[in-house]
This record gives structure tokens, C-alpha cells and sequence, in this order.
């Protein structure tokens, strides 16, 4: 690949590839499905409860004004918000014994992202639990910290077995104890 010239003197990035994915590995926006949008809104809607304790009916206002809102998925988006504020003592009641760090030296990105994977994993059954399990990574990836998505992984897989007993047995080979 030959340089191009540009008048400031730095050098043009390298054309990215059509592939669906951004040069940091992310998806691209045209790529991602009505559900995966809405867990990109919810967890904006959720840092902005963490971070600024605004109050949940502003947050959603505000949220449902951004640009690309319309193409997620709205139902999805509700369940999410409301629900994991909502229960926000009970996501962290089972997230807490899995953290080698207190609940407030976690990134409010990696906190957000926890819940709504614990809040998926407990009440969308519809969602298979390696889905949440990537859609959480995706989204620690996207817009958490450098090595973010590394934690979030190792919570989130760590309570699946817990949260989802038969199914991650079932996917893992593993034997399901018969229930009387």
C-alpha cells in the first residue's frame, strides 16, 4: 500500500475491511441486530443512572431521542432499563461474591454490562445464554475500558451455570440431575 498525501502531513489510516467489523473488533452499526441495539441503549440509559442518579422516566426521554433509537428494539430496551433498575440490589447481590474488587471500584461500563447480563441470564429465557454471554462481551469491548470485556466474561460465565443450570449443562455435554 502505497502512502497518500495529506495536507497535515500525517498519514491516512488503513481502509477498513467491509466485514462487519470495526478496526477495534466491535461490530459495525449496520451489522447489529434490533436486539443488540437495544442493549447499547439500555446500557447507556444505566450509566447515566449510575453515574448521575437521574431519574429513570428522564433517562428513558432522553435515551428514545437518540439518533438510531428507532432501529432498536424498544420492548427489549424497556425490559432492560426498567428491569435492572429495578432489581439493581439484586443483580449485585449476585454479582458481588464473584468480584475480586468492591461494587464501587468497578467501571460503571463493566457494572452496567454485568447487570444486564445477570438480568438476561434471570428473566429472558428466550435469549440463549452464550448470546448474552457475547452480546455482553460485545458491549464491554465497544465501550468499556481496554481488558474490560476480559472481566465481564469471567463474572458472566461464572454465574451462567447458576443462573441457567439445565441449558449451560446441556451445552457443555454435561449430565442434568433429574429434579423429583
Amino acid at each position: 500500500m502505497t502512502d497518500t498525501f495529506v495536507p497535515s502531513g500525517r498519514q491516512r489510516p488503513p481502509r477498513q475491511s467491509r466485514t462487519g467489523l470495526t478496526s477495534t473488533g466491535a461490530r459495525k452499526a449496520g451489522s447489529k441486530s434490533a436486539r443488540s441495539r437495544s442493549r447499547e441503549f439500555a446500557l447507556q440509559a444505566l450509566y447515566q443512572h449510575l453515574i448521575g442518579r437521574n431519574p429513570v422516566a428522564e433517562i428513558d426521554l432522553f435515551t428514545r431521542d437518540l439518533a438510531g433509537f428507532a432501529k432498536c428494539d424498544a420492548a427489549h430496551f424497556d425490559a432492560l432499563l426498567g428491569g435492572c433498575v429495578e432489581q439493581s440490589a439484586n443483580l449485585d447481590a449476585t454479582i458481588l461474591p464473584l468480584l475480586d474488587r468492591k461494587l464501587e471500584h468497578l467501571s460503571p461500563i463493566e457494572h452496567a454490562v454485568m447487570w444486564i447480563g445477570v438480568y438476561e441470564f434471570q428473566h429472558c429465557p428466550d435469549v440463549p445464554w452464550r448470546v448474552v454471554l457475547n452480546e455482553c462481551i460485545e458491549l464491554a469491548k465497544e465501550f468499556g475500558g481496554t481488558d474490560g470485556h476480559k472481566y465481564v466474561n469471567a463474572v458472566l460465565n461464572a454465574l451462567a451455570p447458576a443462573l441457567r443450570t439445565a441449558e449451560v449443562a446441556r451445552d457443555r455435554g454435561a449430565p442434568t440431575r433429574a429434579t423429583a
